[in-house]
């Protein structure tokens, strides 16, 4: 009765709730995981020690007044997107730069926004501008240049930095500190009295030495030793940040592998390399701390990214793991929950074996950036969060697909590492890692109760590059021994959602393109053939045809993959309520979800299959910034021709041509539109989505200089060194690249592939009356 009486008569004042939506998502997600079962957390000197690494190759470290105020050809510029985006957030973080006074604010602005103009001109053109044209900055002047500092630090970390993820994986440290003090609390006067607690030394120092012993953090920078002596400015920046990221951060360490000539036994100098692992040291410098010789280099043995982490693993400790990646933040408030998360490893409720890997769930923080993010964010959450739940438990068959999970670092380390990485086969070699656990016992979870940052693409082409890499990474699962050995040793049930935890859903995808092609060959054939005329003339086959074409018409509804986004809609619903999720879903249309989703289906359907009967899978950078620039027709030509405007125009026209030709639907319009809607639909996806999806692809000016690039890209004969950037003919060769490598049988099979337009234009010339009625070939 009391606390009924307490929810009838208390208000909430409005005035306590934050304005800012991601602050009330932390803060509620949160309080509600503070509900869920987890395990009880040990002190921090008994807790299981852990730590994190992180993969970084040549992404953004820090942004820089240059490039927050470079503008693009429509006069954007980052700072100002991020601005738009965030604009609560801009108006706090400006509040607490400003100057009091009135005049001293106006007067900052200026000068920031006169400093920054000029130093964006100087990076556009190259030149170097006469020195009494400069804006005089005076060199005294700190508060200008630490105001300059803030602005690139706030927005690098509302882009995907590896600012930003060091500075989120660095709250397991202060976390672990704050429940250091908490621990010692209650045994403070003991500590104080006993006699391996040394005068002079602070309660905070042990704290701090506890910290450093539990938690570890190192990020290997693979090119950081070429980047330290390169002579490019833009390498030597990024050099310069991650050295500023070391002085931050006394706990961060930075590993990279060291290329050194040296003379061998025969007194020839070769190329050796090391791995090294530096800190930094006071305010200036880096320090080594180990340096291990390498057999040789690790790229030329298996991908990038898998032999970064590879080199680094020694130099992390602990029993634990944690694989982050350059994308990816972290949360104060979750850092807490650690010591919670890592009692998981001792846990015996998930059958014999005890887990191995530790599956995290993930917010993407990409997804408020724009349209085609807010997809992909869609998209992500349903798969990391409902979908990961089930395939962990019931089904047991998740695996680890590049997300925040924690290792069993002992168990893997001494089982070939946490990435398998085989040239070309072991492309996706996050996966792999989670099929080489569960082959040798091990057990993979899913916990809802802790949450992890990530970041998505957010342009198209970002997007399809994306797409396509894990496309093709798939396609090489297919190839793969791991994929055999697991089907052979799951039982049937189990067999069955594993084939749908990974190269199921894209193997369905292709079947379901390839079934539009088989349709539509199928029915061109009955048409051109004769055959269909002279099964209408039947008079059995009259009576039910008009049955037949409901049920047809009825089922085509469904075809859009409106069954796809069911998951999407219930786990919205689970967390903000259906109402919300209807109105999400009805929001997601209009802005033309359905058409961005089929055309990744064509995506996923080209590099799969070319990966199937070719092989030859390749790496694709995909990039992570802010995409504030008009894409170019000749860069969506490149990109997107053999994937999708070839095979979109083929539909389109065996589409005319069956309406030309055919009399099914003669008797009734309405039903040959419900049948062929979903394939109309397809193909006008497919060939106008990157433009749909392209900023300011209505502008005429755009219009005209994407004619006469494309036209100059077209006319340009190429040659030796020529990349498919600057001639249609050297990007031609480099697109035909795999039909020179593949193997006899993957040419019999294009070969006879490709007869299908033989039969086709034989049966058009038939058609036509133009070979005078003969019917030789």
């Amino acid at each position: 009765c009391v606390r009924l009486r307490l929810l009838l008569t208390t208000k909430e004042s409005a005035i306590y709730v934050p304005i800012n939506l991601e602050a009330r998502r932390r803060m509620t997600f949160f309080a509600n995981s503070l509900f869920m079962k987890m395990p009880r957390a040990p002190q921090v000197s008994s807790m299981m020690s852990f730590s994190v690494l992180t993969p970084y190759f040549k992404e953004e470290v820090l942004f820089s007044a240059e490039d927050l105020h470079k503008k693009n050809e429509d006069g954007i510029s980052i700072l100002f997107y991020l601005q738009k985006i965030y604009p609560d957030e801009w108006k706090n973080f400006f509040e607490r730069i400003r100057p009091k006074d009135e005049e001293s604010r106006k007067s900052m602005m200026d000068e920031i926004s006169r400093w920054a103009s000029y130093r964006g001109q100087t990076a556009k053109t190259g030149k170097v501008t006469n020195s009494t044209e400069r804006p005089k900055l005076d060199p005294k002047d700190e508060f200008l240049k630490a105001r300059m500092e803030d602005i690139s630090l706030w927005a690098s970390y509302r882009g995907q930095t590896l600012t930003r993820t060091v500075r989120g994986m660095m709250y397991y440290r202060r976390a672990l500190e704050i429940q250091c003090i908490q621990d010692k609390n209650a045994k403070l006067d003991h500590q104080r009295t006993n006699s391996s607690y040394q005068d002079g030394e602070s309660v905070a120092d042990m704290d701090l030495a506890i910290a450093d012993i539990k938690f570890t953090y190192v990020v290997s920078c693979q090119v950081y030793g070429m980047q330290k002596v390169s002579k490019d400015a833009k390498e030597k920046a990024r050099y310069l940040n991650i050295l500023n990221l070391m002085m931050m951060y006394p706990s961060l360490r930075i590993a990279y592998i060291d290329e050194v000539e040296a003379p061998n036994k025969d007194g020839m100098t070769e190329k050796t390399y090391y791995s090294v692992l530096v800190k930094g040291v006071g305010d200036k410098y880096d320090e080594e701390i180990y340096r291990i010789k390498l057999p040789g280099k690790p790229t030329n043995i298996g991908e990038g990214k898998p032999e970064n982490q590879n080199h680094a693993i020694i130099f992390t400790r602990g029993e634990a793991l944690q694989v982050i990646d350059m994308n990816q933040d972290n949360y104060l408030e979750e850092a807490f929950k650690m010591r919670n998360v890592l009692e998981e490893f001792e846990s015996t409720k998930y059958g014999k074996s005890k887990p191995t890997i530790l599956g995290l769930r993930e917010h993407i923080f990409t997804g408020s950036v724009s349209s085609l993010a807010w997809f992909m964010s869609n998209q992500e959450t349903s798969f990391v969060t409902i979908g990961q739940r089930v395939l962990a438990n019931p089904l047991k068959v998740r695996f680890h697909y590049g997300h925040p999970d924690i290792f069993d670092r002992l168990f893997h380390i001494t089982r070939g590492g946490i990435s398998k990485a085989s040239k070309t086969i072991n492309l996706s070699e996050d996966i792999f890692s989670g099929f080489n656990s569960t082959m040798r016992g091990g057990n993979i979870t899913h916990h809802e109760y802790m949450q992890v940052g990530k970041g998505r693409d957010v342009g198209m082409n970002q997007i399809s590059s994306f797409e396509a890499k894990v496309a093709n990474g798939n396609g090489e699962q297919t190839l793969s021994r791991d994929i055999y050995r697991l089907g052979r040793r799951f039982d049937f049930y189990r067999m069955l959602s594993f084939y749908f935890t990974t190269v199921g859903f894209y193997f369905s995808s292709m079947v379901t393109v390839l079934t539009v092609y088989v349709f539509l060959y199928g029915r061109l054939y009955l048409v051109l053939s004769g055959l269909e005329k002279s099964i209408l003339l039947d008079p059995r086959i009259q009576e039910n045809i008009e049955p037949l074409q409901n049920v047809l018409a009825s089922q085509s509804v469904f075809q859009l993959g409106l069954l796809l986004v069911l998951p999407m809609v219930m786990e919205v619903g689970l967390e903000k309520g259906f109402r919300t999720a209807l109105g999400e879903f009805i929001i997601m249309q209009l802005q033309l979800a359905s058409v961005f989703f089929t055309f990744q289906l064509g995506t996923k359907t080209h590099y799969y299959g070319r990966t199937i009967l070719h092989g030859g899978a390749k790496y694709i950078p995909t990039g992570r910034g802010f995409v504030v620039y008009h894409a170019k027709f000749a860069e969506n030509y490149r990109m997107y021709s053999r994937s999708h405007f070839v095979k979109g125009l083929e539909l389109l026209i065996l589409l005319v041509v069956y309406l030309a030709y055919g009399r099914s639907y003669r008797t009734s319009s309405s039903l040959y539109l419900f049948v062929t809607f979903s394939i109309w639909f397809m193909v006008a996806s497919w060939l106008f989505a990157p433009f749909i999806f392209n900023p300011s692809c209505f502008e005429w000016q755009k219009t005209v200089d994407d004619w006469t690039d494309w036209r100059k890209w077209m006319g340009n004969r190429g040659g030796i060194g020529m990349s498919g950037e600057q001639s249609w003919e050297a990007w031609w060769r480099s697109e035909q690249a795999h039909l020179r490598k593949t193997s006899v049988r993957a040419l019999i099979l294009e070969i006879l592939m490709s007869l299908r337009f033989l039969i086709y234009q034989y049966g058009i010339v038939y058609h036509l009356k133009i070979a005078r009625h003969s019917t030789s070939i």
